[in-house]
């Protein structure tokens, strides 16, 4: 199956060097959200819930035990995205090799990046958010494997094959089912547990 992220055009609503300014001050007085710049657009992540916490503490379990020497980097990495765009996004989980990041400011390269994850929220923002702009703002950066855990729709997204278009190639399995991540992370999930966070 393919998929190509649409992009629309329009004007953004400040500069990025004026959103990390916002960011990194507001981060500062409340550290319950989380400050997002994608698409030209500031959007704010709220904390995330007991059930998003064990969906990703799971996905973490899995990727360390298959031993494919991806190092795990929480949502406190802060990612330069949209090459074209410029843009600036915090996943919930990311994996990379051992210190890809090392001497990175508060907005790190993405390229050595293997996978960026992201778990849907219960908010109003999450459609748009998390399966429209994320994706395209991923493929731009040339991140080769995006997952999207989709809690309202009980699935899991590989999305790979990116390009400044979009990701050509998705790959999609219920929760239940088995999910083969593609090659740089090349592990397949078992995914039953997931079955106990849904609502």
């Amino acid at each position: 199956m393919t998929v190509m992220a649409e992009r629309t055009a329009h004007t953004p609503q400040m500069t990025v060097e004026e959103f990390e300014e916002i960011a990194k001050a507001a981060e500062k007085l409340n550290d319950a959200v989380r400050f997002e710049f994608i698409d030209g657009r500031i959007g704010v992540k709220g904390v995330p819930d007991g059930d998003h916490n064990e969906i990703v503490g799971w996905l973490l379990e899995e990727c360390v035990q298959s031993g494919n020497g991806l190092r795990p980097y929480t949502s406190d990495l802060g990612l330069e995205v949209e090459k074209y765009r410029t843009g600036r996004a915090k996943p919930d989980l990311a994996f990379a090799p051992k210190r890809s990041f090392t001497g990175q400011g508060d907005w790190a390269d993405p390229a050595p990046l293997a996978m960026v994850v992201e778990v849907t929220s219960y908010d109003s923002d999450t459609n748009r958010r998390d399966r429209q702009d994320k994706p395209a703002a991923y493929a731009a950066a040339g991140i080769p494997v995006f997952l999207l855990i989709d809690r309202d729709a009980c699935t899991l997204t590989a999305y790979s094959e990116p390009s400044s278009e979009g990701y050509h190639l998705t790959r999609t399995a219920k929760f239940g089912e088995k999910l083969a991540l593609p090659k740089p992370v090349g592990i397949e999930l078992d995914t039953e547990e997931l079955k106990d966070y849904i609502r």
